[in-house]
């Protein structure tokens, strides 16, 4: 963002005093200061906000809580060795653990009303509509099965029963994966943070973050209606990192995803699915309606950047591919169309860590389509680094400095 002269009016600007800033309204940075106040409940935690919390990434997303990451499972053994892809799926794993315990779990350690967040624990899919596709399935599945994942490969007969789908030759499905109502989620985050005894978390919504700057040992954020001091400063911001930092622009990407949602139809998908390599994903909500995103793969060079505009393309194609697949879809009224900006990692992992030479910016980001099976575990591990507790290596940012 940038302020004209005409604009600064300094009259005002409050000034504000905090231990720790957080830039960001998402799941990354609430999720950062659970951890934090978790850590140490006396923090004063502000956390600014450009727009309303939740309207970027969090707010946008297809709502799956998923495990591992962009590519199949192979393709992550290949990439990072047997022993890291282990870790990369376990860290996903133990991201919704952590979410049920910490967030989801009441009073009574039960959990939480589901309808209320639209939570569902029901697994996902990886559908292969080609077979060289399907091949790289099974040996993911006999990869997992080896590693004691629970992981199930369907044929095309079970495929079209369970999931009432045409088109696909064959697929795996994850048992322990889940979907959710991605902001009931962030609210449901945030009135935990409420609830905590001695919290001292403020929030500060439609506060646009101008610029960073340092000062007499602290770090003045600024904003149209804030000057924030303050020690530390944590951004996650995810897609939008490399607009308040240059650390960023080789390493986290803006990537557009597009998605539109239909009237609420029969269930007849037994849970959420992603299909062709995992670059396009569908799922039947609890109350019915059936949401699809994906295609960005069909206009690359629109689909990186900040337009959070949908295009004919690429909304015709997730038309087209409802009515090839599944057909009790068909002709359905669509209800929604939206886009969002998510971060993507320059190697397809979640980069944690503090910006080199400058050790009062901390980040979380990167996520790369990922964020709900992401970012809470990260908002562990951030906090974990600050107090000087070791991080796993695939997700520390000092794997860009060797």
């Amino acid at each position: 963002m940038s302020v004209s002269y005409w604009m600064n009016n300094k009259e005002t600007i409050k000034n504000i005093s905090c231990d720790v800033l957080i830039v960001g309204g998402g799941i990354a940075g609430l999720s950062a200061a659970y951890w934090l106040n978790h850590e140490d409940p006396n923090l004063n935690i502000a956390i600014v906000e450009k727009n309303e919390l939740g309207e970027g990434a969090t707010g946008r997303n297809a709502g799956f809580i998923t495990c591992g990451s962009v590519e199949h499972f192979n393709r992550i053994v290949t990439k990072h060795g047997i022993s890291e892809a282990q870790e990369i799926w376990k860290f996903s794993e133990d991201n919704l653990e952590l979410l049920k315990e910490h967030i989801l779990n009441g009073p009574d350690k039960s959990l939480i009303d589901f309808e209320n967040i639209g939570f569902e624990n029901k697994g996902s899919f990886s559908l292969a509509s080609v077979e060289n596709e399907f091949d790289e399935l099974k040996k993911s599945a006999k990869i997992m099965d080896q590693l004691k994942i629970d992981v199930e490969v369907l044929n095309q007969a079970e495929i079209k029963k369970r999931l009432h789908s045409e088109g696909f030759v064959g697929g795996i499905k994850y048992l322990g994966d889940a979907s959710v109502h991605p902001l009931k989620l962030l609210m449901t985050i945030k009135n935990k943070l409420h609830s905590q005894s001695h919290s001292k978390i403020k929030f500060y919504e439609n506060s646009e973050v101008i610029n960073i700057e340092s000062q007499d040992g602290n770090k003045i954020i600024r904003t149209k209606k804030y000057n924030f001091e303050s020690s530390i400063v944590i951004l996650a911001t995810n897609g939008y990192s490399s607009l308040l930092h240059s650390y960023f622009i080789d390493k986290i990407f803006p990537t557009r995803g597009q998605i539109l949602v239909t009237e609420p139809l029969p269930h007849l998908l037994e849970g959420p699915c992603y299909a062709n390599f995992v670059l396009d994903y569908f799922r039947q909500l609890p109350t019915g309606e059936m949401l699809i995103g994906g295609f960005r793969q069909l206009q690359k060079d629109s689909e990186t950047g900040y337009s959070d505009q949908t295009t004919d393309v690429i909304q015709r194609a997730l038309e087209e591919f409802l009515n090839k697949h599944l057909p009790f879809v068909r002709n359905a009224k669509i209800t929604h169309r939206w886009s969002g900006i998510m971060g993507f990692s320059v190697d397809g992992q979640p980069l944690v860590g503090c910006i080199p030479n400058d050790p009062q910016i901390y980040f979380l980001g990167g996520f790369t389509g990922h964020g709900l099976g992401l970012a809470f575990h990260c908002g562990k591990k951030l906090v974990d680094m600050m107090y000087d507790r070791p991080i796993p290596k695939f997700l520390s940012a000092k794997r860009f400095q060797i």
